[in-house]
């Protein structure tokens, strides 16, 4: 234990919440710098939005949405629209604040009227989304799927997604939703820490009953019924990395500002909850993504009124057990230098009093989202332990004895090391295997890098004019008929108007969304009759072309 923080470098780091600590230089964490920012509700339902503009047909697995209270006109006006052009229209939203998680402030409505117009909405931003209405259900109940997603590295893009997830269930028979049940919760909102509060919710000791059950029960269930399996896989998988690729420009942003090129720093790896419902006609359809899922292994049980006890839940165990256990054998710095290892790989996580560490790797979970117990009870701790195939008898719990450095050492280095006796990885890995399929898709991820090159001082997330003007400067996008004043008149509204929605005041500038949507309409000026994309796609490859040809010619005039 450190009391007073850590004092000695680690292989891995692992936060409880986000990345935070500005003083790793090497190793490996498990977090990426602005991962929480970037997956709130309205950051992940803008960068959809800009993909689903460039892809429409690509992206139609996310609900159209709205931010609020910003869109709250045009919210309204598209939703006349569309019920003057088709009277029989009848449709359902639901609101969800911006920072709510675990179903906090969800709500459901009919009409652009009902939405809560109390003073907490300039304070609480949200999102208003397309409910849908015909969902699949298992037992006449609606059910969510929260998958595991692994981003091991964002440059190169790497995916690993489990094989197996959890479906949770709703606790009441599933009705469409009308004006007399869209206040009930336990119909409508899949919410596990919502559901567990109903007396209809069932723990169950096996992995394919109960209100939470094990995503491959489902699918067996439905291949049973003819349903093609292999298809949805592949359609979720598909799902998982379009969504990606969506969040890894921001992502980038984030990370040169924090961890910049050239200077040194650790490498990042995260776990992610990827929430998906499934409709009728088993089309996947992206709810939300969640940057810090519960791995929680046992929930409470009441004893006796206010007398509650932790007990395990197999289908918690079932699931993410192997996915901590596999993420650390994808992410393991040992694997590289097995023969040269004389010790042991060394974990560093949250503690009450700072950190702990320990000469094997070990997990300490939270309890809840306020953190108020920082550990499982000893008997969890070590059955999670053991399931991890960390150490194989309760002599071999962490911090036991010091002789266990030179027996890990062993096992590390001999040749009867763990990995030979652990299953088969649960991760299995999506990108970059399937990379040729999705490359085309990467457009803003080229537009984040043009951002990020132009972006001047280190550490920043803001272009400046200055910043702009270079790069329209560099890539000869001036002319008679586009002056640098109204490049600038550009910069100043676009800037003005994004920094109008409370994008991020800490500093001045034009931000990643801002300079997107400034390309965007530089593409559409010069490429007038190409459908959005390739107007896109075209100014790319015009400023690449353009700042290559000056590197070139900058090398050249310094060997001259």
């Amino acid at each position: 234990q450190f009391p007073f923080g850590r004092r000695l470098p680690c292989d891995i780091y692992w936060h409880g919440v986000s990345f935070h600590d500005n003083n790793i230089f090497s190793g490996q964490v498990n977090k990426f710098p602005g991962m929480m920012e970037t997956v709130r509700k309205i950051t992940l339902s803008r960068a959809m939005r800009t993909m689903q503009d460039l892809f429409p047909l690509e992206y139609n697995f996310y609900p159209r949405s709205w931010i609020l209270p910003e869109e709250l006109p045009l919210f309204v006006a598209e939703v006349r629209v569309m019920k003057d052009s088709d009277p029989s229209w009848k449709p359902t939203f639901i609101v969800k604040p911006d920072g709510g998680c675990q179903g906090d402030g969800i709500y459901l409505i009919k009409d652009p009227s009902d939405i809560r117009l109390t003073g907490s909405i300039q304070s609480r931003p949200a999102v208003v989304q397309e409910y849908i209405c015909k969902p699949l259900l298992v037992d006449k109940l609606k059910f969510d799927i929260r998958l595991y997603v692994l981003l091991k590295s964002l440059e190169p893009l790497e995916i690993y997604i489990a094989k197996d997830g959890l479906s949770r269930f709703c606790t009441e028979p599933y009705q469409e939703p009308t004006l007399k049940n869209l206040h009930q919760v336990f119909m409508h909102l899949t919410n596990y820490s919502l559901n567990i509060h109903s007396e209809n919710f069932i723990h169950s000791d096996s992995v394919n009953t109960g209100s939470k059950r094990t995503f491959s029960s489902i699918l067996c269930r439905l291949s049973s019924r003819g349903a093609d399996v292999k298809k949805l896989w592949s359609d979720i998988i598909s799902l998982v990395i379009k969504t990606i690729i969506a969040l890894t420009p921001e992502l980038k942003v984030y990370y040169q500002s924090d961890i910049p090129a050239g200077k040194p720093g650790p490498t990042c790896f995260q776990i992610l909850g990827f929430d998906i419902l499934l409709m009728k006609n088993l089309k996947p359809m992206l709810l939300e993504v969640n940057a810090n899922p519960s791995m929680r292994i046992e929930h409470e049980q009441e004893l006796s009124p206010g007398v509650f006890e932790n007990v395990p839940s197999p289908v918690d165990e079932e699931v993410k057990v192997a996915v901590i256990r596999d993420t650390l054998r994808l992410v393991d710095p040992q694997k590289k230098k097995r023969k040269d290892a004389q010790g042991n790989i060394c974990l560093c996580l949250p503690h009450p009093k700072g950190f702990t560490k320990f000469p094997c790797l070990y997990w300490e979970g939270m309890k809840d989202k306020q953190h108020k117990h920082h550990s499982l009870k000893l008997s969890l701790k070590l059955k999670f332990y053991l399931k991890l195939g960390l150490c194989s008898s309760p002599e071999h719990v962490p911090g036991s004895s010091e002789s266990l450095l030179a027996e890990r050492a062993e096992e590390v280095t001999g040749p009867r090391g763990h990995e030979a006796a652990l299953p088969s990885l649960c991760l299995k890995q999506v990108f970059p295997k399937y990379a040729k399929q999705f490359s085309y898709l990467r457009l803003v991820d080229r537009v984040a890098a043009l951002f990020i090159r132009f972006l001047g001082v280190k550490g920043t997330t803001k272009l400046g004019p200055t910043g702009f003007r270079t790069f329209i400067r560099n890539c000869k996008l001036s002319n008679s008929n586009f002056s640098m004043a109204a490049v600038d008149i550009l910069y100043i509204d676009i800037t003005r108007r994004w920094n109008s929605m409370g994008i991020d005041h800490k500093e001045s500038g034009m931000c990643l969304q801002a300079f997107v949507e400034a390309f965007f309409c530089l593409a559409q000026k010069k490429y007038k009759s190409l459908p959005l994309h390739e107007q896109v796609a075209s100014l790319l490859e015009f400023c690449e072309c353009h700042l290559a040809a000056l590197a070139e010619r900058r090398l050249l005039w310094g060997w001259g």
